[in-house]
C-alpha cells in the first residue's frame, strides 16, 4: 500500500471500532449503515436500514475511503483483523464479516466491544495468532496484551480490506457506513465516510 492510499484510509479506520473512545464520546456516537439520498459538499444524507432518513454533517477536513473483496483464504499469522461476530449455538463464535487492515494500520482500535450489526454481535481487533482448517476456517485473534478469542469464518463472510474512494463516489443508491456523533442540538455530524465502491460494499 502506498503513502497516497494510507492517507486516504487512515481517517477512516476508527469507524470500525471505539477502542480508544472515552465513555461519554462512546454513548454519543452512533453508526449509521444505509444508501445515499443525496451530498453535498459538507452534507450527507442517508436513508438507513431501518428506512428513515439521517441528515449528517460532514466536518470540515473529512475522509473517505471504499473496500475492496479480500480473501479469507489469504488470511494469515500476524495479519490484522477487525471481525464482526455473534455466539455460536454450539459454542465459540462464527463470524459476521471480516475487515483486513493494511499492515501500515496494524494495531488500531485493538480490542473486544459490543457492536450492532446484529442483535448480540460483537467486534474485535486483533493480531492473528493462528489460523486453522478444520471445518471450515478458524482464527485466533490476539489483543489486549494477551486476551485471545477463536473466531469461525464461513464460507459465505464477507471479506474485505480497506480501498481508496472520491466523493464522487457518493452517488445516490451508494451503500454507505458512516460513524457519526449527535451534537447537542441534536444534529449528526462525522468526519469519516465508508462508501461501496466498485461492486463491493462495507458489510461493516
Amino acid at each position: 500500500m502506498n503513502l497516497k492510499t494510507v492517507m486516504v484510509v487512515l481517517g477512516t479506520i476508527s469507524s470500525l471500532s471505539f477502542a480508544g473512545a472515552g465513555g461519554a464520546q462512546a454513548a454519543d456516537a452512533l453508526r449509521v449503515r444505509g444508501t445515499v439520498v443525496s451530498f453535498e459538499p459538507t452534507l450527507l444524507t442517508v436513508k438507513t436500514r431501518q428506512g428513515d432518513t439521517s441528515a449528517i454533517k460532514l466536518k470540515a477536513g473529512w475522509k473517505i475511503s471504499g473496500v475492496a473483496n479480500a480473501s479469507a483464504k489469504d488470511i494469515k499469522q500476524g495479519d490484522f483483523l477487525g471481525i464482526a461476530s455473534v455466539s455460536k449455538a454450539d459454542g465459540g463464535s462464527g463470524a459476521l464479516e471480516v475487515v483486513v487492515f493494511p499492515a501500515a494500520l496494524k494495531g488500531t482500535g485493538e480490542g473486544d466491544r459490543p457492536w450492532d450489526l446484529q442483535p448480540n454481535s460483537r467486534m474485535t481487533n486483533g493480531t492473528v495468532a493462528d489460523v486453522t482448517d478444520i471445518s471450515g476456517r478458524s482464527v485466533t485473534l490476539t489483543y489486549d496484551n494477551g486476551r485471545t478469542k477463536k473466531i469461525s469464518i464461513p464460507d459465505t463472510t464477507p471479506v474485505v480490506t480497506f480501498a481508496p474512494a472520491t466523493p464522487a463516489d457518493l452517488k445516490p443508491g451508494a451503500t454507505v457506513f458512516v460513524t457519526a456523533e449527535r451534537e447537542a442540538n441534536g444534529t449528526l455530524s462525522s468526519g469519516r465516510v465508508v462508501v461501496g465502491n466498485n461492486g463491493v460494499v462495507p458489510p461493516m
